[in-house]
């Protein structure tokens, strides 16, 4: 009987020593995140989106700061609905006419006025 014990308890201890054998090394430390190089290349806006933003080129990134740094300044979200713009007659033309869309439609309806440089 304590024969099948001292084989039970060998047979423990090897499997341990296998799966601790069979672990990955640590992990090494976060390298800092990389950007996307797609949102880092310099888009030329349209007319429509110039009179906003500037005519300069710049990236993506760029341009949705300078958008809602416009925004702000003009007061033009919606008190209520704060994921709501309210457009003025310029952003009216770079949001295809309407007068109110959301935060998130926002950068779809941009992205339409951007050209590759």
């Amino acid at each position: 009987m304590a024969t099948k014990k001292r084989k039970a308890a060998k047979k423990a201890t090897k499997r341990h020593a296998a799966k601790k054998a069979k672990r990955p090394a640590k992990k090494k430390a976060a390298s800092k995140r990389k950007p996307n190089a797609a949102f880092m290349k310099p888009m030329h806006p349209t007319a429509a989106l110039a009179a906003v933003v500037g005519s300069s080129p710049m990236p993506r990134t760029e341009v949705t700061k300078k958008l809602w740094q416009y925004i702000k300044r003009k007061g033009l979200q919606d008190q209520k609905e704060r994921r709501m713009i309210n457009a003025d007659d310029a952003l009216k033309v770079v949001f295809g006419g309407k007068a109110r869309v959301s935060m998130f439609d926002m950068t779809k309806l941009v992205n339409k006025h951007l050209k590759d440089a």
